[in-house]
């Protein structure tokens, strides 16, 4: 663990990264995987059609098969992150960094579907014909009666799929981004007598990350907790 300790700084930065991907990847799949529910449930039967092709092919493909689809595939049909070109401190945010964000976001908004797909259910369904009643749009009764408790209600489902997205973030070190995994690798190839150190160091930096997430998801499950 020494290896770690004398060049602390290259550690820190390379969790940034990874919280980084995490913050930004997490946020989009909430996006998408709010949009994508609302076509599975929705009305348009071409919607609810393509939503549930894309969920099921999405979310049963392995993670880095959506990452060399951005790595060697997309770049030929022209979809590239080269605009990407962000510089923050000691911070990187380049092309490869968008590609990472693009994977992760798309695998994991359909696990975020689900999830709250599980919570639309448990809304009672005379609560959505109350709102149809009084003559809300179908947008309207999403936005304002279904939604908002479909996220209280999926909220431990939704923490367990943000907390497999923090891991998820090392499949991005196989493809170029210097988040903690490609870090790790490098003090491993330095300091082969350290490895175990080294391991045990990255660990703890992912368990305090996932203990965060956990602990802020426990305080908003007690507190939008529903009897």
């Amino acid at each position: 663990m020494n290896a770690v300790l004398d060049d602390l700084d290259a550690y820190l930065q390379a969790f940034g990264y990874t919280l980084a991907l995490f913050v930004i990847s997490g946020l989009l799949s909430l996006v998408l995987g709010t949009v994508l529910v609302a076509m599975r449930v929705g009305p348009v039967a071409v919607l609810r059609a393509a939503a549930t092709t894309y969920v099921t092919t999405v979310r049963n493909t392995p993670l880095v098969i959506v990452f060399a689809f951005f790595a060697f595939f997309a770049p030929i049909i022209n979809i590239r992150f080269t605009w990407l070109d962000v510089h923050i401190g000691r911070f990187d945010f380049t092309e490869l960094f968008g590609a990472a964000v693009a994977s992760l976001s798309l695998y994991t908004c359909t696990f975020v579907c689900e999830a709250l797909r599980a919570g639309v259910n448990a809304v009672p369904l005379g609560q959505a014909e109350a709102a149809r009643a009084i003559g809300l749009p179908f947008g309207g009764v999403m936005t304002n009666v279904v939604l908002p408790q479909a996220f209280r209600a999926a909220l431990p489902p939704l923490a367990s799929v943000q907390i497999a997205l923090i891991k998820n973030t090392s499949v991005a070190a196989v493809f170029g981004v210097a988040e903690a995994v490609a870090q790790m690798r490098t003090f491993t190839n330095s300091f082969a007598s350290q490895r175990l150190g080294i391991f045990i160091a990255f660990a703890i930096g992912y368990i305090v990350l996932v203990e965060v997430v956990s602990f802020a998801a426990a305080r908003a499950e007690r507190r939008w907790r529903i009897a």
